[in-house]
């Protein structure tokens, strides 16, 4: 399956163009093999867009993610494990959603 197109920064152009199928295509561009573990970060990442309308950046990330999954699943050392580099911008990116506001 082809990768469908993307901008300038690697986000998917067309967020309705995301399904699991593309967003293993997009880990394995940032050399990550999705567990269960991530898929868990993607799905709240995305439950997020859904109710704020937009990506959030790690401050709100980790709360959020505090709220939803635990402390223990929402330390920026934990997301770093599993999203190296900006973890809240390599996992929005993987889960088809616009580039955070706050991310470099």
């Amino acid at each position: 399956m082809t990768l469908p197109a993307l901008d300038k920064d690697g986000f998917l152009a067309n967020l309705h163009d995301w399904n699991p199928t593309v967003a293993e295509q997009l880990a394995a561009q940032e050399s990550i093999t999705l567990t269960p573990a991530h898929w868990e970060i993607l799905n709240a990442l995305r439950d997020f867009y859904a109710e704020f309308d937009l990506s959030p950046a790690m401050r709100p990330l980790t709360r959020y993610l505090k709220e939803k999954l635990g402390a223990e699943k929402s330390s920026s050392i934990y997301l770093l494990t599993l999203f190296p580099g900006s973890p809240a911008k390599v996992a929005a990116r993987i889960a088809g959603l616009p580039r955070p506001e706050n991310c470099l």
